[in-house]
């Protein structure tokens, strides 16, 4: 990789204001890396001295994270302004951060991934919005550099961070309403529900207030989600800021290894942020990625205490106040969610006796779901049609792509579920002899189902 790293970058935003506040704070930039290719990282620490005022870049903080080779970092601590602390061990990126924050002598924090490249003026639009109210978490516009050719390219203004219920982030485009209210403004900030991750900047006396990061994540993914919740839940705010642009290169997978497998480390910090933070809709999640239930997520004690003790909202306000977007009724991404599935006629509740369906009147709910591949399923069984004559009884079976047997859709107002292939509806009237089956669909009130999402689990 022979490219420049003090090439000149394109200006990939509207610079609306020149001025900023003359006493801007000035900030320790914390960068963690392990194994990172020793041009990037240098790449990165350039355009930081490069592209900021210098009184207001109090130190580059160099985190190894237990690196192959350590003089990847050392290297770069003869560049002055560069500090570089070495893990005796692998820690990950969440108490790598806390390490470079804990040592941090700026009172304000800027944490930045070890293969960025920051543009023209970006660092001033959000140290003054750090400044004008310490409680606000920002970030840059992330433009995109390409891995293969470190081609530099702008991201859209118009995009937020998110999630599905899976909780994997993503970008969501703004609501076309929103769209319209920024025209006279097009670089205010941006509210957001969540932020990558990777690139933000943070009062570093309210980072400690709000409890650093949960120090019993591993490696990486997941932190995002857990300091976004605990920042909007308990009283701070999240914003993209359009005047600032760093370019990022996404990778096509991690250059480094994960103890454990990448898979279940991902979906440990992710239980362990849906347990403290998400309250009853946790179980979004959980039908959403039924195998995360059996990955063990160890003692969230320190976490819930730190929740109480900082008197955060429900998760139920955030999903009203921050991302109303995200609709409890519909999940977004693969699958529309139900949950439990309950007869209107008793309030009995479906569930899954090994070989068949049945209903009981058990507290213990069960998720279920009703997938754009039609199937109504339930962990990895579906509800199955063997035989395609009216009164057959329903069997739970392996979930199979394009088995129509299993095909499934919601009609007259969402309260039948009628089978594709056989014109048949589910039916509760067999269900005392501890089976489900198909009938005629008519107004019989054993046809009727609710689909609501019991959250109380």
């Amino acid at each position: 990789e022979n490219r420049h790293a003090k090439r000149h970058v394109p200006m990939t935003g509207t610079d609306h204001r020149k001025q900023w506040r003359v006493d801007l704070p000035a900030t320790s930039v914390v960068i963690t890396f392990h194994n990172e290719a020793r041009s990037a990282l240098l790449r990165t620490v350039v355009s930081v001295l490069k592209k900021s005022p210098p009184h207001l870049i109090k130190e580059i903080i160099l985190v190894d994270d237990y690196s192959s080779d350590p003089e990847d970092g050392a290297l770069l601590g003869k560049i002055e302004k560069v500090r570089v602390l070495r893990n005796d061990r692998r820690e990950g990126l969440m108490r790598s951060r806390v390490r470079g924050a804990d040592a941090a002598q700026a009172k304000v924090l800027t944490f930045l991934d070890s293969h960025c490249e920051c543009n023209e003026h970006w660092l001033e639009p959000l140290l003054e919005r750090v400044a004008e109210d310490r409680t606000r978490v920002v970030s840059p516009i992330i433009d995109v550099i390409n891995m293969d050719n470190f081609q530099y390219v702008g991201a859209s203004a118009d995009l937020k961070g998110g999630f599905d219920w899976n909780l994997v982030f993503k970008w969501d485009y703004m609501t076309p309403e929103q769209r319209r209210s920024r025209q006279g403004n097009p670089v205010a900030p941006i509210k957001t529900p969540m932020i990558a991750g990777g690139l933000f900047v943070m009062d570093k006396l309210y980072f400690e207030e709000l409890g650093k990061y949960d120090m019993m994540m591993d490696v990486w993914g997941g932190e995002n989600l857990e300091i976004s919740f605990r920042v909007w839940q308990c009283g701070g705010s999240l914003e993209i800021v359009p005047c600032s642009r760093v370019g990022h290169v996404f990778r096509k997978q991690h250059p480094y290894t994960f103890p454990g497998g990448s898979g279940t480390v991902f979906a440990r910090n992710t239980r362990r942020a849906a347990e403290v933070w998400m309250d009853e809709y946790k179980n979004f999640y959980y039908a959403a990625v039924p195998s995360a239930r059996n990955v063990p997520y160890g003692n969230i004690q320190s976490r819930l205490e730190l929740r109480k003790k900082l008197s955060c909202k429900p998760f139920k306000w955030y999903l009203e106040n921050v991302y109303p977007e995200l609709s409890p009724e519909l999940a977004q991404g693969s699958e529309s969610l139900l949950g439990s599935v309950t007869v209107a006629l008793s309030g009995r509740s479906l569930h899954s006796p090994v070989g068949g369906a049945a209903l009981t009147s058990s507290v213990v709910f069960q998720e279920w779901a009703l997938t754009k591949e039609k199937s109504v399923k339930h962990m990895d069984l579906c509800l199955t049609v063997v035989d395609r004559a009216p009164g057959s009884v329903i069997k739970l079976q392996g979930c199979r792509e394009n088995d129509t047997r299993q095909k499934w859709e919601q009609i007259e107002g969402n309260s039948k579920l009628r089978h594709v292939g056989s014109n048949l509806c589910l039916d509760s009237r067999t269900a005392k002899n501890g089976g489900l089956s198909v009938e005629v669909c008519g107004p019989a009130l054993s046809q009727q189902w609710k689909f609501t999402l019991n959250l109380q689990q």
